[in-house]
């Protein structure tokens, strides 16, 4: 019996927070990835780890806080713990390789090209690995055309932010670009959520185990939640982060109580003769 799926049980409020998280990750690591190149006294890798660890939990946080609203009618849904903390690993790991990647090899084509498709192909795999922590009575199935969208989708986002981290400097162009892919990432999900289809079984007194989404998703999605409200933290007492302007100028130019010798203008060298 085909189960019927709804997406969308709480209305708005899972697809706005969803969303709300995704830019609020994007967001901070563009912020962090853009520090990481503006001053080259920075502890690069340190910012280039934050910045893929605040994009991995704002990607990994949409999808989850995205599945609270996921209901099949005819089953109760439930979660595995270890292959959904799997997940989390795995989006903060492929989004890191494709941050250290353009973070060190630069822009170019090649380079976007192959950062794109490695980060792509793992939120992918998050996603689909975290659609694998379902525990329900039945059997879940997936659209292939969907599928293959939604792969496209995400490798496409991940290359446009990709793209962005390393060219953007201004902090309005980049809350710009967290907005866009805030929209790309969710598309993502929703597209892939679109192919999911259930073939509940029949016996009623199913034997499924795991956590329902309440007591597991929400203490969860704590852990991550406070992260990313720690990693704005450090980008709101940050002017370089905030401004984007680079320090290298401020830090060559003389102090203002400088004691090198000035030269001395015409009328204090014709004063001191008419003294003589």
């Amino acid at each position: 019996m085909d189960g019927t799926v709804d997406g969308f049980r709480y209305g708005a409020v899972t697809p706005v927070g969803a969303y709300l998280m995704a830019c609020l990750g994007g967001a901070l690591g563009l912020r962090c990835i853009v520090r990481s190149l503006l001053n080259a006294q920075s502890w690069k890798t340190g910012w280039l780890a934050l910045g893929a660890a605040s994009i991995g939990c704002g990607i990994w946080t949409m999808h989850f806080i995205a599945m609270i609203g996921f209901h099949v009618e005819e089953t109760r849904v439930r979660y595995d713990a270890a292959t959904t903390v799997l997940s989390l690993v795995v989006a903060v790991t492929v989004v890191g390789v494709g941050v250290f990647i353009v973070g060190h090899r630069g822009a170019s084509a090649v380079t976007l090209a192959v950062a794109g498709a490695v980060t792509g192909l793992g939120v992918a795999g998050m996603h689909y690995l975290g659609m694998a922590a379902l525990r329900l009575n039945g059997d879940v199935g997936y659209d292939p055309v969907g599928v293959v969208l939604s792969v496209l989708i995400a490798i496409g986002a991940a290359t446009a932010a990709l793209w962005s981290a390393v060219t953007i400097r201004g902090f309005l162009m980049s809350l710009g670009a967290s907005l866009v892919m805030g929209v790309a990432v969710s598309g993502m999900h929703y597209t892939g959520m679109a192919a999911v289809s259930v073939h509940v079984h029949d016996a009623t007194g199913g034997t499924w185990a795991g956590e329902s989404p309440t007591s597991l998703l929400l203490p969860m999605l704590l852990g991550p939640v406070v992260f990313l409200l720690l990693a704005g933290a450090v980008v709101m007492f940050d002017p370089l982060l905030v401004l984007g302007e680079r320090t290298s100028a401020r830090q060559d130019a003389p102090a203002t109580g400088s004691t090198a010798p000035r030269r001395p203008s015409w009328r204090t060298t014709a004063s001191s003769r008419r003294e003589r």
